[in-house]
């Protein structure tokens, strides 16, 4: 179950396999806890992922954050050729929870 309400980031932004820097998919929305990507991929749930994600800008002289996830759930996106695939953060600095925060404050739609 989800604790925090999800964020849709006003850009898509990409994130990328640390270990392959192969693009994973487009960030939909993210919180403190986890994110959603859309990707032409589908991934297992229960697997565990070391990501990196690009920045709109810099934050905090960071031009992109990288933790581990693990992927919760996959299921096709609205669009068929697409994937959307549930993350939850499984080992994220402090640090980068603060740029996720700022993140969420100045890129994403309030409501």
């Amino acid at each position: 179950k989800r604790r925090a309400k999800r964020r849709h980031i006003i850009y898509y932004l990409r994130v990328f396999d640390k270990n392959t820097d192969q693009l994973v998919g487009q960030l939909v929305d993210i919180t403190t806890s986890g994110m959603k990507l859309v990707s032409e991929n589908s991934i297992e749930p229960d697997s565990y992922y070391e990501f990196r994600l690009v920045l709109p800008e810099e934050i905090d002289k960071k031009k992109e954050i990288a933790f581990a996830v693990k992927s919760m759930w996959c299921k096709r996106d609205v669009n068929p050729n697409f994937y959307s695939i549930g993350f939850e953060f499984e080992d994220i600095s402090i640090e980068d929870i603060n740029i996720i925060k700022n993140l969420i404050y100045d890129f994403s739609f309030h409501d």
